[in-house]
Formats: structure tokens, C-alpha cells, sequence
């Protein structure tokens, strides 16, 4: 899912290694937290994960953030209408036990 960056990429090889890994040292998180997540669904937030990680032109969209975990996040990238078509129609059986996956974590037991 990070070939469309291989030419020109800002992460190395082991970032798109770990990226396709239900357990990724990335983030240490497991895309199936909530059962296991259909690989054509998987395969849309892998490939977000190498937009994030190697692409090279995010920079206006890079925004600082004030976390404990992270001081910049990338927001309002533009995306193609039949990518988020697709996502959805991939994604639309998938279930996940969490409402924001951007807040709210228990990371107490790793």
C-alpha cells in the first residue's frame, strides 16, 4: 500500500514494512482491536498510514499538536471522492469498539 511513494518517500522501507502489520511497532497498535478487520477494508488504513508516513507532499496540511505522544498531526488533506467511495464500501461490514480513535486510548496495559 506505499508503492505509490516508493519513488520518492520520506520514510524507509522497515516504516512500510511495519505499516502492513496487525501489530506495528508504528503506533503499538493493532489494526484488529476489535476482531479481525477484512483485509480489503485493512488495506485503506494501511494506505493511510503510508500517506502519512512517506509521503512527501503533506507539508501544507501538517499542523503542530500539543499531545503527550505526538507535536504535529496532519489535517483536511485533500482525498478523491472514489477513494472515500471505495473506503466505504470496503469498510461498511467492519465494526470497531471505539467511537474516536484519536482520543480516549487505556494504554495502561500496553
Amino acid at each position: 500500500q506505499c508503492t505509490p511513494w516508493k519513488e520518492n518517500a520520506c520514510c524507509t522501507a522497515n516504516t512500510s514494512v511495519q505499516a502492513h502489520q496487525d501489530q506495528s511497532y508504528l503506533y503499538n497498535f493493532n489494526w484488529d482491536h476489535c476482531g479481525v478487520m477484512p483485509e480489503k477494508c485493512k488495506r485503506h488504513f494501511i494506505q493511510d498510514t503510508c500517506l502519512y508516513e512517506c509521503s512527501p507532499n503533506l507539508g501544507p496540511w501538517i499542523k503542530p499538536a500539543d499531545s503527550s505522544w505526538r507535536k504535529e498531526r496532519i489535517l483536511h488533506v485533500p482525498l478523491c471522492w472514489e477513494d472515500c467511495e471505495q473506503w466505504w464500501e470496503d469498510c461498511r461490514d467492519a465494526v470497531t469498539c471505539k467511537v474516536n480513535w484519536h482520543k480516549g486510548w487505556n494504554w495502561t496495559t500496553g
